[in-house]
């Protein structure tokens, strides 16, 4: 199977295309960036540029995007034009080439305000039945881009499968109060028992995606790393999350505490893995277990793929305030 894989200079790009190559797989890459890893420089906006990169491919992975943190620097048009009629040219061109599978990387950002719940409320808990309610631009044209995938999965015969992606890059919290409170290490640690899931753990879903996508036809996926939480934590979670984490992994704080790290106090939202489980036999190897078991051992606990692939940010810009612009 020949795959294309777009958004190639950035991370999650990046990693498919090293992971495609290390198994011996035929595989391009396009952006809009030149990289290692990038075969075509255009963007998927191009109509032209895209039909022929579609030449001899037999499924497509779509990565490429403006992410949340282009908010400050693109305008919504930008975000329309990229995530949603790049998304759409890229869909037609896969149609009219006769290619029958389609991976769509999204992201559980779609889900916006259904993740907030409110003071007193217990912590959401956060499957695919839960309605999004996106709070940005950036939301609001990821759904617009599933919703265009799901049509042509449905009109054309095409194998299409959706992965909403947590978070999974290497970078500094883009929340500046958060990088002023705790190290990334130690955010990411902490994100791994509810909202986080490591750069191998991603790839190997949006391979199986790619290898499943005509069987299943159409499938939206959360992929996050496996939480330890069940619905009856999620009361305290949003009061007191240490208390439940301590219950779970008694020695944690012993753990932290050799790298001065701490707890997040409150945890307001879960995100629920088992439907990528049952139906695409996706077994991440990377959850807080893991992170645990690496402090006690002395070792980093990313993934090598994601040390590999290392910091990209998103701008070619040093901000003032930091590594991420204010709006």
């Amino acid at each position: 199977m020949s795959i294309l894989v777009t958004g190639s200079a950035g991370h999650l790009g990046e990693a498919i295309l090293r992971t495609l190559k290390a198994q011996g797989r035929q595989a391009r890459g396009v952006d809009i960036k030149a990289s290692a890893f990038t075969d075509h420089v255009g963007s998927i906006t191009d109509r032209n540029f895209i039909r022929g990169c579609l030449k001899d491919i037999q499924a497509v992975i779509h990565t490429a995007t403006l992410h949340k943190p282009h908010i400050a620097t693109h305008t919504n048009h930008d975000f329309i034009d990229t995530n949603v009629s790049g998304t759409l040219i890229l869909l037609e061109e896969v149609v009219a080439a006769r290619i029958s599978a389609f991976v769509y990387t999204s992201t559980t950002s779609t889900f916006g305000a259904a993740m907030n719940p409110a003071p007193g409320e217990p912590a959401a808990w956060i499957t695919e039945e839960v309605t999004p309610i996106p709070k940005n631009i950036y939301g609001v044209t990821k759904i617009a881009a599933e919703n265009l995938c799901e049509m042509f999965a449905r009109k054309h015969n095409l194998g299409v499968v959706i992965l909403r992606t947590s978070r999974f890059f290497p970078e500094a919290d883009d929340d500046a109060a958060v990088r002023g409170k705790y190290s990334a290490p130690n955010v990411q640690a902490n994100e791994l028992l509810y909202r986080r899931v490591e750069m191998e753990d991603v790839v190997d879903a949006h391979i199986l995606a790619i290898e499943k996508a005509r069987a299943i036809k159409f499938g939206r996926y959360i992929i996050s790393a496996t939480t330890p939480f069940t619905k009856e934590d999620l009361a305290m979670l949003h009061t007191n999350a240490p208390a439940i984490v301590k219950r779970l992994f008694p020695h944690y704080e012993q753990l932290f505490a050799t790298q001065q790290w701490t707890m997040f106090p409150h945890i307001d939202r879960v995100y629920v893995n088992s439907r990528a489980l049952n139906e695409l036999g996706w077994r991440p190897k990377y959850d807080f277990a893991h992170v645990l078991k690496c402090l006690s051992a002395g070792t980093d606990f990313r993934s090598p793929l994601s040390r590999e692939v290392g910091n990209k940010g998103y701008h070619d810009t040093v901000f003032e305030q930091g590594p991420y612009p204010v709006e």
